[in-house]
């Protein structure tokens, strides 16, 4: 039996310039081929609205709570019988785009146990990175 989450946990949010249009950039943020190529090491869907998340050959089981087509997703993290939890992790992306500059932001909420902000942000920093890699932008 998995004891309760009792750690502290925070909203974390940062926003990144990205050079590509919604279009191109969702498929990389909703999809379990697309999150493979730059979040962690493999995404495979399980059933229904449901993936695995997998680091360090850990499983990590999460479904999809929310979505707007080429605007946000919401991946909501289950425990280890892969059940909804009260107070889960979450992890969600959003996409704006500014009508006057014409740049796209992605938007990162990563709400989930608490760590330094400055390592958070470097761990983003760089896993966006490796995104913007995979869209040429």
């Amino acid at each position: 039996m998995a004891l309760p989450d009792t750690q502290t946990k925070t909203r974390f949010v940062v926003e990144f310039p990205i050079n590509a249009s919604p279009k191109i950039l969702f498929p990389y943020l909703a999809t379990a081929s697309g999150l493979s190529q730059w979040f962690c090491d493999d995404v495979r869907y399980v059933e229904g609205q449901r993936l695995n998340f997998i680091w360090d050959n850990d499983n990590h089981y999460a479904e999809i709570s929310g979505q707007r087509l080429n605007r946000a997703i919401r991946f909501v993290f289950l425990n280890e019988l892969r059940q909804t939890v009260s107070d889960a992790n979450y992890l969600e992306f959003s996409l704006d785009s500014s009508q006057v500059t014409d740049e796209v932001y992605l938007r990162v909420v990563d709400y989930s146990a608490t760590q330094d902000s400055n390592e958070h942000y470097e761990m983003w920093d760089g896993l966006v990175a490796k995104l913007r890699e995979q869209v040429g932008g």
